[in-house]
């Protein structure tokens, strides 16, 4: 016998790599030639199936092929057995071949089953405050990770651009003039970047300000009239421009993952594009010329939706609030609750929270795969939002459930201690 590996092993024959059932022949129902019959027929269908995927994925097909088996035999009696796996077959033949490992045609018909029943239980559970309340974070937990609390020092928006000023490209290191994206990509007159553009990123809250003033979400109105929701989700995309990385889209979905909002956004006055980075943002020259409104306008129509109380669902929210230039205290961030194996400040990829680790035969969190560009480059922003929610619902789900919160100190204990 062979052992083909993976992350586990898996027997094959010798000849031509089909599994090998080995299980005690006094403990199985129908005769083991039969199910060994039966066991090779679907790997061959297996086989056909994942032959884009293969080559990465060499034992996936007698993986499946053996868990399929265990499953048609679980459910079936020695009458039923072998018209089950042939009626098994014929539903493999009838999924679209996959083209990656994350495909819904991946999998037996039983992990296919419990990955949509799965999905339908996170689309049904409707979040509500009470449920998500415990893993918003308190105010030191927010400056801990990063997020800006308080609206920083000086004017605010009184140096938009920093064109034609000497900047330290964030990519290549090396100093360099800053241009708009027409004149830069001219450029002969200094080193060119090894990554692209020469380009600028800043993190500091009074240097943020200065770019575009921040401000508070806006104070909730009477009940009867304010059309703020208590939750929504929340993701941005960035482009670099004179005025260092901006917001160039904002995609809102509501707490059953509806859109709600979903714009493109303009560059403010002064502040020019140096480069799309459409290979994660999404954003390209085209639809970026069909961008209307600027930051400002955008945050105004954002009041719609969002006041104070609204419990924002993001992943690494704080950088999506900074490039809106927004100070927002009710925050649950998904970078937090599936923290980073390494401890704070690393935090976890979305991508890599949302996605099926097949060669562990794990699945993690949802079971599903985003930005991975599909018929699309770039992120989603729309998508991300989407999965942020679906990463609470899941948590919310399947736990655990988060430590409670410390009830706050009232004013007059701490003016006496």
């Amino acid at each position: 016998m062979a052992l083909c590996l993976e992350n586990h092993l898996v027997r094959c024959s010798a000849l031509d790599g089909a599994p090998v059932l080995h299980i005690n022949a006094a403990m199985s129902t129908v005769a083991l030639p039969v199910r060994q019959t039966m066991l090779k027929s679907l790997w061959e269908h297996f086989k056909v199936l994942y032959q884009d995927i293969s080559p990465k994925y060499p034992t996936l097909a007698a993986e499946h092929a053996l868990t399929q088996e265990e499953e048609t035999y679980s459910k079936s009696t020695k009458l039923t057995y072998r018209h089950a796996v042939i009626s098994t077959i014929a539903s493999i033949k009838r999924r679209p071949s996959p083209d990656n490992i994350n495909h819904p045609s991946v999998g037996t018909e039983g992990q296919i089953a419990k990955r949509e029943e799965d999905r339908k239980k996170l689309q049904a559970l409707k979040i509500t405050v009470e449920q998500l309340e415990p893993y918003a974070l308190t105010q030191d937990e927010m400056k801990q990770w990063g997020y800006i609390v308080d609206i920083p020092a000086g004017p605010g928006g009184d140096r938009p651009s920093e064109e034609g000023s000497i900047m330290k490209c964030e990519r290549c290191n090396q100093q360099f003039k800053v241009k708009r994206r027409e004149e830069a990509d001219e450029t002969t007159d200094e080193e060119p970047c090894t990554r692209g553009h020469h380009v600028f990123y800043e993190s500091n809250p009074e240097d943020l300000h200065k770019r575009h003033a921040f401000s508070h979400t806006r104070p909730p109105t009477s009940e009867a009239d304010d059309t703020a929701l208590d939750i929504i989700a929340l993701d941005c995309e960035m482009i670099y421009s004179t005025g260092g990385m901006r917001v160039a889209r904002v995609s809102v979905v509501d707490s059953m993952g509806k859109e709600i909002f979903d714009e493109i956004i303009r560059m403010d006055d002064g502040v020019e594009v140096i480069d799309f980075n459409t290979r994660f943002s999404g954003i390209t020259e085209e639809n970026y010329s069909q961008a209307v409104l600027q930051l400002a306008a955008i945050r105004k129509s954002l009041d719609a939706y969002i006041n104070s109380n609204t419990l924002i669902i993001g992943h690494a929210l704080d950088n999506d609030l900074k490039t809106l230039r927004m100070i927002h205290h009710r925050c649950v961030d998904t970078a937090i609750i599936f923290p980073h194996r390494a401890g704070a400040p690393y935090r976890r990829a979305l991508r890599d929270l949302a996605v099926i680790e097949f060669q562990r035969r794990v699945k993690e969190h949802l079971g599903k795969v985003i930005q991975t560009g599909g018929g699309t480059v770039g992120h989603s922003s729309v998508e991300d939002s989407v999965a942020t929610l679906d990463l609470v619902r899941w948590r919310i789900l399947n736990g655990p459930k988060p430590r409670p919160k410390p009830a706050p100190i009232p004013e007059d204990d701490i003016l006496s201690i």
